[in-house]
């Protein structure tokens, strides 16, 4: 098995136990400042921040480490503009006759409708796709597995370097997704699993005034 499947030794640091509890509370402080926001600035993200994030997304773990994701990383306006108008079509059917009145009740409070111009002005939109499988040898599908959960670990891995940056993102699903696939001409193997637009936040940003749920709301203990 080692043979054939070579390991190499792991080494990680230690803290004590109040060490650890600090830094656990630190990161948490941290991470409880990322918002998702829809009011973007247009000014420029270099190229090479973005790889870093993406290639950051792409350190998530994935079953049997298949890592069934492409990021599909998007500057050119046109493109932009052609996904905003097929977003919005879709956005306004959901808004007018798919969405059913509880779940439009439930995002009222986030301010959201059917118009996406985050998508134009955003210097950056990423395209998540999950590999449903992947094409071997003269078209064979090979199999990936726990593919959309695999994806959603790296689309979390990506969101949290993202707040790192000092940039901001949104996760957006207009749905159907088939749209994205067709406009970027991706393979058949592939399906969209988020738009996500990245920049820095307007200098008018707003965020929704909301607050998370407690730890007894998420915690269930068996000690």
């Amino acid at each position: 098995m080692e043979k054939d499947h070579p390991f190499i030794p792991y080494t990680k640091e230690h803290y004590s136990e109040e060490e650890m509890t600090q830094r656990a509370k630190e990161f948490r402080d941290w991470a409880e400042t990322r918002r998702s926001v829809r009011h973007f600035s247009n000014k420029h993200v270099p190229i090479e921040v973005m790889e870093e994030l993406i290639m950051t997304g792409s350190s998530a773990p994935s079953g049997a480490h298949k890592q069934p994701w492409t990021f599909c990383l998007i500057s050119n306006k046109e493109l932009k503009a052609k996904l905003r108008e097929l977003a919005e079509e879709e956005e306004y059917r959901s808004y007018n006759g798919r969405m059913s009145e509880e779940w439009i009740k439930d995002l009222a409070p986030l301010g959201t409708d059917w118009h996406k111009e985050f998508i134009d002005i955003a210097p950056w939109i990423v395209i998540i796709m999950k590999r449903a499988y992947e094409v071997g040898d003269e078209g064979k599908k090979l199999n990936n597995y726990y593919v959309s959960e695999s994806v959603g670990l790296a689309a979390g891995f990506f969101l949290m370097a993202v707040h790192n940056a000092g940039l901001v993102a949104l996760t957006h699903t207009p749905s159907p997704m088939n749209f994205i696939s067709k406009a970027l001409n991706r393979p058949e193997n592939e399906r969209p699993f988020l738009l996500i637009p990245v920049g820095y936040p307007a200098d008018n940003a707003v965020v929704p005034d909301l607050s998370r749920k407690l730890k007894d709301s998420v915690i269930e203990y068996y000690l």
